[in-house]
């Protein structure tokens, strides 16, 4: 991707939300069986682009992302209609939840929340550099913001709203959680 682009995911504030996390989302991507080949461009895009702006103070990164999105992904050759799924697609990562039938957004959430189902050590590493992104926030409010994000994907009835990813990372998902969540509270 753009020169631009990579410095962003090389922020020295950012710990989870790097290049890194791009890369282990492309690979998941890379692991869909034949999303189509429209598919597979603009969740590459939306992959590349849905943590550009990464700001731990700031409540709009998503916003923000799918904008920046906006103002890129032209000069790279994508259509109008293009950009507006990108776009779509990012604001999905804002809250992780989609509608019934949105295979796209189903696969974007589903590939951005695919570290909760990583094994255990993983898991830990990225709850630590979660941690680290936020070491703004004093310990008592960062454990009561943390676990009432735990809580919510908990309480889902399905984390993962892609189907294969569910039947791949929902067990040991909510195992991650569950045990992360008993060190917060």
């Amino acid at each position: 991707m753009t020169p631009e682009l990579r410095a962003r995911y090389a922020e020295p504030h950012r710990r989870y939300h790097t290049a890194t996390h791009i890369d282990d989302c492309l690979a998941r991507l890379a692991e869909i069986a034949d999303p189509g080949e429209a598919a597979q461009r603009v969740l590459t895009w939306a992959i590349w682009w849905h943590d550009a702006i990464y700001d731990p103070t700031r409540a709009d990164n998503e916003a923000a992302s799918a904008e920046l999105a906006r103002r890129d992904l032209p000069d790279l050759g994508a259509s109008p209609a293009e950009v507006d799924e990108v776009a779509r697609l990012i604001l999905l990562t804002a809250g992780h939840s989609v509608a019934a039938g949105d295979r796209l957004g189903a696969l974007m959430v589903s590939i951005d929340l695919s570290i909760l189902g990583a094994a255990p050590a993983i898991y830990d590493a990225y709850a630590a550099a979660v941690r680290a992104e936020y070491a703004h926030v004093p310990a008592p409010a960062f454990r009561a913001g943390r676990s009432a994000v735990l809580q919510r994907f908990l309480a889902a009835p399905a984390i993962f709203a892609y189907p294969g990813f569910a039947a791949r990372f929902e067990a040991a998902a909510r195992a991650n959680l569950a045990r992360e969540l008993a060190t917060l509270t």
